[in-house]
């Protein structure tokens, strides 16, 4: 995480916090166009199914965002970024760590 940039590291924080709280699978923070910052964790409920990514960008998306920075996204296995595309296109780095919060790689939508 010292390799980030800190509002990077602060999504990294704040993904990490939020899947921690609720022991969740996985943990998302996501910074908008204008620098505000949505973090959820993964809903399992047997009628709805949702990654902590996409809750994110559903919440900046009802929140009258326009697009995303930046995310980052805690889980063990490979993140779904299809939701991040569809909101915000192609370029947006995508910080990709352990459920422990360790981020490994970036990739970008």
């Amino acid at each position: 995480m010292s390799d980030l940039a800190p509002e990077d590291a602060k999504l990294v924080t704040l993904a990490r916090a939020t899947r921690a709280r609720v022991g969740a699978s996985e943990g998302a923070a996501v910074r908008d166009l204008d620098g505000r910052t949505y973090a959820a964790a993964s809903v399992a409920l047997p009628s709805l199914a949702l990654s902590a990514l996409q809750v994110c960008v559903a919440m900046a998306i009802s929140s009258g965002s326009t697009g995303l920075e930046a995310a980052v996204v805690l889980a063990d296995g490979e993140p779904d970024l299809r939701a991040v595309t569809d909101f915000a296109g192609a370029g947006v780095p995508v910080h990709v760590g352990d459920a422990r919060g360790a981020v490994a790689r970036t990739v970008v939508s």
